[in-house]
């Protein structure tokens, strides 16, 4: 199999050509046995989750260690955070990968590279690479919708329980990108944990419910019934079908019912716990039995997890959030028989330093951004449980094993989705792209030593 470092070898003037597409032609004959999960959950930790306070601690560095004590897991000699302790009672069903590496630093262009599986292309602009762009690579959900769509109108992904904006700022990767607006994940937008979701969470705009939409689309075919002999044009043709994709995504009653989070019981709402975290992730198992191909769970909202200021007391309450939903989520697939079929990866931007210091003007320190070296988490779908994967250094600033990246995430998302990471796509203008160039991480499904 083809590494990056050989790829990168090929040289850039083949990037666009025959040398690469070789290449790649070759590294996908070669990979592993596709694994057809069903659904992909992406627990996103918005910001970056600092590995340190929760999967990677590290007690003998008292310069790293911070306000939490490390506590045993159900894998002998592996420690978690005391703050995570449901997770540390299901280590058997996790694989740890504990090298996690990149080289950026920053949160939008970081964030695309994790949430599409690519680094995100250069605009000619710093600035303009802070917003969401049509150049931008696909959504992993989005890209499925392309290579694999549905036949029951539904969208291949939903993202929960908000879109990630700041502002001006909307952060890249959340959408199809070069693919066009056809593809697009749902966004929705609101609290799963607040008592009127069931009303809010169901439209893509503010105020317009089920029932609204459908009066206007019948006055909206009208006008269009007396305008379409005088427009017959291709985009014309596109607007009308992207239109309806929309009327039959918000319209669905397979999708209201599943974005129904009430219809639960009040003791299963009560195990994945009564807030934003929990009650996503419970959305998100009600999306898995839709068998939805991706749902993006945002662990709040934008730069949630960015934690510069305040650090130790915002986490004790964001991870015993975060702990108690997830280790539910695990739980309740299992018991319902739908572990094998749902990959879930559970990881943010990068991670966070292990220094502990205050910014400038604020008194209270934090960690900071780190892409050196952090952690992702991944169980089912075939995934081989019990096992840490790669380690980082003696204060979890460095990998001292082969680094996994994200575009190596990517890989092994659309490798469970039983599409091939390494094929060449089209883009909206008909030029060919490559979906990925990472390697999808065999080692989850394998167990051999990283």
């Amino acid at each position: 199999m083809f590494h990056r470092r050989e790829v990168l070898q090929i040289g850039c003037s083949s990037f666009f050509g025959l040398g690469l597409s070789s290449v790649l032609d070759q590294q996908a004959s070669a990979a592993s046995e596709v694994r057809r999960a069903k659904s992909v959950v992406l627990i996103y930790l918005t910001g970056g989750g600092s590995h340190i306070d929760m999967f990677d601690p590290k007690p003998e560095a008292s310069e790293v260690k911070g306000e939490y004590d490390p506590i045993a897991t159900t894998l002998s000699g592996v420690q978690f955070s005391d703050k995570m302790p449901e997770m540390a009672k299901r280590t058997d069903k996790l694989a740890i990968v504990r090298s996690m590496s990149h080289g950026d630093n920053r949160h939008l262009s970081s964030s695309h590279n994790t949430l599409t599986g690519a680094v995100q292309p250069f605009r000619g602009s710093s600035n303009q690479e802070k917003t969401l762009s049509r150049a931008d690579w696909p959504s992993f959900g989005a890209a499925t919708s392309r290579l694999r769509p549905r036949r029951d109108g539904l969208p291949s992904q939903v993202t929960l329980p908000n879109s990630l904006i700041e502002g001006p700022l909307v952060w890249p990767g959340q959408h199809a990108g070069f693919l066009g607006g056809r593809h697009d994940p749902l966004v929705l937008q609101g609290d799963p944990n607040s008592e009127n979701y069931k009303a809010r969470g169901l439209s893509l705009i503010e105020g317009l419910s089920v029932v609204r939409l459908d009066q206007r689309r019948v006055l909206l075919d009208k006008i269009n019934r007396q305008h379409h002999s005088l427009d017959q044009s291709r985009q014309a043709v596109r607007f009308d079908g992207e239109r309806e994709r929309a009327f039959s995504m918000l319209t669905s009653p397979g999708l209201r019912g599943a974005l129904d989070v009430h219809a639960e019981s009040a003791r299963t709402r009560d195990r994945y716990g009564r807030h934003q975290y929990g009650q996503t992730l419970l959305l998100a198992r009600r999306l898995i039995e839709l068998e939805m191909p991706v749902i993006q769970c945002n662990m709040g909202h934008v730069q949630m997890w960015d934690t510069h200021v305040n650090h130790f007391p915002r986490l004790k309450t964001m991870l015993p959030a975060l702990d108690n939903g997830v280790s539910a989520l695990l739980d309740d697939l299992e018991e319902r028989g739908l572990m094998d079929q749902t990959l879930v990866v559970c990881v943010g931007e990068f991670g966070r330093t292990p220094t502990i210091s205050p910014i400038p003007g604020q008194a209270v320190p934090g960690r900071h951004h780190w892409a050196s070296v952090y952690t992702a988490v991944f169980a089912g779908g075939g995934v081989r449980g019990g096992q840490v994967i790669g380690q980082s250094d003696r204060i979890g600033g460095s990998p001292l094993t082969p680094p996994f990246h994200p575009n190596d995430i990517g890989a092994t998302i659309y490798n469970a989705l039983g599409i091939n990471p390494h094929q060449t796509i089209t883009d909206r203008f008909d030029r060919p792209r490559h979906l990925n160039l990472g390697n999808v991480m065999d080692v989850l499904y394998t167990g051999a030593a990283v």
